[in-house]
């Protein structure tokens, strides 16, 4: 007696288990997947893939609930984005989610998430997982120096997020005069971003003619790019170039003073015939 009691607790605790169940219930309604009792909604496609499923909101009160639904983290479009659903009844409603096109393979999240007119929430999980083939690439593009920093660009070529390292070296004419060993950047690219980046450098040589290679990997890609400049102290040039001006000008006023001061000698008289 006593094995069959223990036996249909089991049973009610593992239909209970198995029955669909709502991930969310504020107020008294409720928000889930339709059928098989997910606790999330999975999906799985390539980039551009259109993928659809169906949320069901149930109102087992005595009254309607008016509700909006929305989605966070996917691109997710709604039959009815606002629906009022009357008491005791259930509201199905299908969605799709589109994969963006220039999505990396690799796993998103999500969610669904419906807001009542007192503005509480209740919120479904979305796992996504993109298929396609892994690749990592990027480029270093337009490296440039400035008085005080290295700029420069990084472009995602590949298919998956990136997340770059930078190392930076400078060699002078006499010798190396930057050396910074690689370091994570405090960006993430995903597959086709561009990003503007710089590198300080406020120590960098008064008189130098100086060589910069740049190297930047991620997740197996790597590139790198190469840049010269003369490091010159313009100011000082131009201090010269003012007092050589000046000094041209003074020179040039004098010789003008001295072929003044010299006679000319007169004009002859013309001769010839008259006719």
């Amino acid at each position: 007696m006593l094995v069959a009691v223990l036996a249909v607790s089991l049973l009610a605790v593992a239909l209970l288990a198995a029955a669909p169940r709502a991930v969310a219930r504020p107020g008294g309604w409720s928000l889930a997947p339709l059928g098989g009792g997910r606790p999330a909604f999975y999906a799985e496609g390539v980039a551009g893939t259109v993928l659809r499923d169906t949320v069901a909101v149930t109102n087992p009160g005595r009254t309607p609930v008016a509700v909006r639904l929305r989605g966070t983290g996917v691109p997710a479009v709604f039959a009815r984005s606002g629906l009022r659903i009357p008491a005791r009844t259930r509201a199905e409603v299908p969605f799709t989610v589109t994969v963006p096109r220039d999505a990396g393979p690799g796993d998103r999240t999500g969610a669904i998430v419906a807001r009542d007119e007192r503005g509480r929430t209740a919120t479904v999980p979305v796992r996504l997982r993109v298929g396609g083939p892994a690749l990592a690439a990027l480029t270093v593009e337009h490296l440039a120096v400035h008085a005080d920093r290295i700029t420069y660009e990084l472009v995602n070529r590949g298919t998956t997020p990136l997340v770059p390292r930078v190392a930076v070296r400078a060699d002078g004419v006499f010798g190396r005069v930057l050396d910074r060993a690689p370091r994570p950047l405090p960006v993430r690219l995903p597959p086709g971003a561009r990003r503007t980046l710089s590198e300080p450098w406020s120590d960098r040589p008064v008189l130098d003619e100086v060589r910069i290679r740049l190297t930047v990997t991620a997740g197996g890609a790597r590139d790198t790019a190469d840049a010269s400049t003369a490091c010159v102290p313009w100011g000082a040039v131009a201090g010269c170039s003012a007092a050589v001006d000046a000094g041209t000008a003074v020179l040039l006023r004098r010789r003008g003073d001295r072929a003044r001061s010299v006679p000319r000698p007169a004009a002859a008289e013309p001769t010839g015939a008259v006719s």
